[in-house]
């Protein structure tokens, strides 16, 4: 594990953030879960779950038990942001992003230098670009990665999730992952987090920069 990154948060605990957290928090790295919905606070913080997914209660009570996983309806400072936000379709058929941007207006206040910002929610081209923008614009301090420069405040990248119900906590160590950068530095940043508990073909040697 990278010693840089001691602590990740991931934002939406749901059927890919609950168990994505619980797979770091496994590999004993402190993560704070971060959900809107006080239920599913609740019911994390005592150990259980509140989705249906094989395996998943068992790491999720290890992981509170040991200290390792603790969930909260407010972001706080931490070395790596994962956002796995719903992105449901609205009428149209047109993808809605207001969760992905609620997420990111949310993080950017404890958003600090050398932080890491992944969106794993399943959105269209250019939803990774939006979502810097809106970190961008809340916090003017930071400099954010530009395509062809070298060098920047936060690293930012994409990462698709594509996983089985009822294999989850499997899939998400074995699948292979394709890391979309802003800039090559952030594909490498956002992979040396993956790194943390992805195995065999989804180790860092063999993970997909785009």
């Amino acid at each position: 594990m990278s010693e840089q990154i001691q602590s990740i948060s991931v934002i939406g605990l749901g059927y890919i953030g609950l168990p994505t957290a619980a797979m770091f928090a496994s590999r004993k790295v402190n993560v704070i879960g971060v959900d809107t919905n006080q239920h599913a606070v609740d019911t994390i913080n005592a150990g259980k779950i509140h989705i249906v997914e094989p395996e998943l209660d068992m790491l999720v009570q290890a992981s509170v038990t040991q200290g390792y996983l603790r969930a909260t309806t407010k972001p706080e400072p931490a070395d790596a942001f994962l956002i796995a936000v719903p992105t449901p379709f609205k009428n149209n058929y047109e993808p809605d992003l207001a969760f992905v941007e609620a997420a990111a207006t949310s993080i950017a206040p404890v958003l600090k230098k050398g932080n890491i910002v992944i969106l794993e929610s399943t959105s269209p081209v250019g939803t990774t670009e939006k979502m810097m923008n809106w970190l961008a614009e809340a916090r003017p301090d930071l400099q954010f990665p530009v395509e062809g420069q070298t060098g920047s405040d936060i690293h930012v990248a994409y990462c698709p999730e594509r996983v089985l119900p009822g294999r989850v906590v499997h899939e998400l160590v074995d699948n292979d992952r394709i890391i979309g950068g802003i800039t090559p530095e952030c594909s490498k940043k956002a992979a040396q987090v993956y790194e943390i508990f992805c195995t065999g073909a989804t180790a860092l040697h063999q993970c997909t920069y785009r």
